[in-house]
């Protein structure tokens, strides 16, 4: 191979290294953003529940949650939230799960996970099984019975 080939090759090779790379930052700067639009989103929801909750004395049905889910500024980024006010009581402790939402991402960073509403407003991201060893406490028979398959 004469210098000229080499040249040409090395210079491909950094032109695909540098490509390759940016395209993985993008990906994960991409899922970083949606996955913080939907944590603001849900933040924002669990404020407009709880002060619902502190005027009314009880968490909103579904239907007032999905109309605020319509105007919500970042709402598209959500998804498909599943609601448990339905299972609420006035028994239930502030760290039960109102709302919950899957989010599947494709990065190095970030992987499939929830992003789940608790009663006292708090928004945190949990793994699946973190999610479904809590819920096991939470959820009565007759909820995972009506739950979608």
């Amino acid at each position: 191979m004469n210098r000229r080939q080499k040249s040409i090759l090395i210079n491909a090779i950094s032109v695909i290294t540098i490509t390759s790379i940016a395209v993985v930052a993008m990906i994960n700067l991409k899922d970083w953003v949606n996955r913080s639009e939907a944590m603001r989103a849900m933040e924002d929801l669990g404020n407009l529940v709880l002060q619902y909750r502190q005027e009314n004395g009880s968490v909103p049905p579904q239907s007032y949650v999905n109309n605020i889910k319509t105007n919500l500024k970042g709402h598209v980024r959500l998804g498909d939230l599943q609601y448990r006010a339905l299972w609420i009581d006035f028994d239930s402790k502030p760290d039960d799960v109102l709302a919950y939402v899957e989010k599947k991402y494709h990065s190095l960073v970030l992987s499939r996970g929830f992003i789940v509403l608790r009663l006292d407003g708090r928004v945190e991201w949990m793994q699946k099984q973190q999610l479904d060893v809590l819920l096991a406490r939470q959820q009565s028979r007759m909820e995972i019975e009506t739950l979608p398959k």
